[in-house]
């Protein structure tokens, strides 16, 4: 069995501990600690994120950003505590294994941002904890974007609840790269 540990959050997570079977057949089973994202975990997310980013080409386009952008973004969204109102509902969250931060999350009130997990630790779960984590921490469900040439991520995503809704020609993002709006909303809301 697979042990989350969800800790430091201050709305009613602390402590809470929540068992899972292994998400994928004959994957090892692994400990990770789900946790807020801190300031100090800015430089290790942005190396995470252009890793993550490098090993996905093909699939996604190459970011246009630089190292140093994205290393200024990543200080920009962990700057304030979570629970902050100048956090605007932006939640981040770290997946740790033995202290490596090996995934991440990025929430905002409506909309999962990104989820990335460090090449050398895809297909073990993480990311699914994080997808798990996500629907509860936005129980009224999410909307997110995907490549539409990251067939692996829109597989993933559909898996796990998520539709497709809106197919763009890229003309709205910052690749230029054709897109997929996919939406989670929990069975009870999506039923109304």
């Amino acid at each position: 069995m697979e042990a989350f540990l969800l800790s430091d959050d201050p709305r009613a997570v602390q402590g809470y501990y929540r068992r899972m079977p292994p998400p994928v057949p004959g994957a090892k089973d692994v400990n990770l600690t789900l946790r807020p994202g801190r300031p100090d975990d800015a430089a290790v997310l942005a190396e995470l994120f252009i890793a993550a980013r490098d090993a996905s080409y093909p699939a996604m386009p190459h970011g246009i950003h630089t190292p140093h952008e994205i290393h200024a973004w990543f200080r920009q969204v962990v700057r304030l505590p979570q629970g902050d109102p100048g956090r605007k509902g932006r939640e981040t969250w770290v997946a740790e294994r033995d202290g490596d931060a090996v995934a991440y999350v990025i929430l905002d009130a409506e909309w999962l941002d990104s989820l990335y997990v460090r090449p050398d630790q895809t297909g073990q779960g993480i990311g699914s904890a994080l997808l798990d984590l996500a629907k509860e921490r936005r129980p009224g469900g999410f909307d997110l974007w995907v490549f539409e040439t990251n067939v692996r991520a829109r597989r993933f995503y559909a898996r796990h609840g998520l539709v497709e809704t809106e197919r763009t020609d890229g003309s709205g993002n910052e690749e230029h790269a054709p897109d997929i709006k996919m939406v989670w909303r929990p069975q009870a809301v999506a039923a109304e």
